[in-house]
Order: C-alpha cells, then structure tokens, then sequence
C-alpha cells in the first residue's frame, strides 16, 4: 500500500502567535515551508480572528466540539461537527466565535491546483479521481478501495501522495454512531 498514515498525537503542536490555540501540521507538500498543499488539525480555545493567507484557497470543517461562527464579508456562518467543511479565500481571515467551548478542526490549504474536503457517508463509495488524496477521521475504522483495506485510527490522516487507478473508496466506522470523516483531495 502506497500510503501515508499520520496520527494527529505523533505530531507536535505549535502555539498561535495570537495565544488562541495551535495547530498540527499533518502533511506539507511538497516540504514544510514552501508548501503548496497544507493539512492540519486545528486546536481552538478562545475566540479571534484566523490568521491571513493571501493566494490560498482554504476548506475548514469542525472535527469536534460544538462548533464555530466565522464571519466572512460580513456575513456570519455557523460550522458544526456535523456540517459540511467551508471553502473560502484565505486572504480573507475571517473572525471565529466559538459556539460552546473549544473545538477541533481540519484545515486543508493549496496555493494553486484543484482541492476538496468532503464529508465521508458511510459505506458509500468515493470516486476519488484526484493525483493526491486522503482521509482524515476523528473516529476509527475500515478504509477500503476494491484492490486493499486497512484500519485506520481515530485522528489519523491516511495520505496517498500517487494516485492509482483504484478509485472508488469507501469507509465504515467502527461505531454505528455516525462518524466524523472527510474525503480530502488534490490535482495541483
């Protein structure tokens, strides 16, 4: 298997400048400083604004806690943990409010390219027709393409930085509670 699995826990935290959180870079690509392509998870404990990244295009989702209220152009927006992740201009920096508490979020950034962040329906096949793809999952479970299968951890990363032709993915959490998942994707 031709993947990368990246355990939120093995990576460590960086403090915001701001002191309103940290965050943990996952997968810089094609190095750590002069990315194109950024995942991370996110780690928000009091309220501000989120930092500005001209030239970039952001997907952000709640991965857990009650969730966030960005306002973006004037407009607020809440995001929860059941919701679907918001694409948005990273020059734009909008303002967070926390809704009830910290939370948990994914951040998936690109300088140019083709990007998605999609929420994972269970057991329901993924036409995954990107040149880099992954999923990251709050809750363990089964990740399967029609050629392999393994588990995957709860806050993990699974990465395939080359696509193959295999794709059709899917996942089954381990609970039957629905679980937090995301389809992300990458053509630069």
């Amino acid at each position: 298997m031709s993947f990368q699995c990246i355990a939120v826990d093995d990576v460590v935290p960086q403090a915001w400048r701001n002191g309103g959180g940290q965050t943990r870079e996952l997968l810089p690509w094609p190095s750590q400083g002069s990315w194109r392509l950024r995942i991370s998870r996110a780690d928000i404990a009091v309220d501000g604004p989120f930092s500005a990244f001209p030239g970039v295009t952001r997907w952000f989702t709640v991965v857990q806690g009650a969730g966030v209220a960005l306002t973006l152009n004037g407009v607020r927006q809440e995001l929860h943990c059941d919701g679907e992740a918001l694409r948005f201009d990273g020059a734009l920096a909008p303002d967070c409010r926390l809704l009830n508490g910290p939370t948990q979020d994914l951040n998936l950034m690109a300088t140019s390219g083709d990007t998605t962040m999609t929420r994972v329906v269970p057991d329901v096949a993924w036409n995954a027709h990107w040149q880099m793809r992954g999923l990251y999952t709050a809750v363990a479970g089964l990740w399967r393409s029609s050629k392999e299968q393994c588990l995957v951890p709860a806050h993990n990363l699974l990465w395939q930085a080359q696509a193959t032709a295999d794709s059709d993915w899917t996942f089954s959490p381990e609970s039957s509670a629905a679980g937090n998942a995301w389809w992300l994707g990458f053509t630069p």
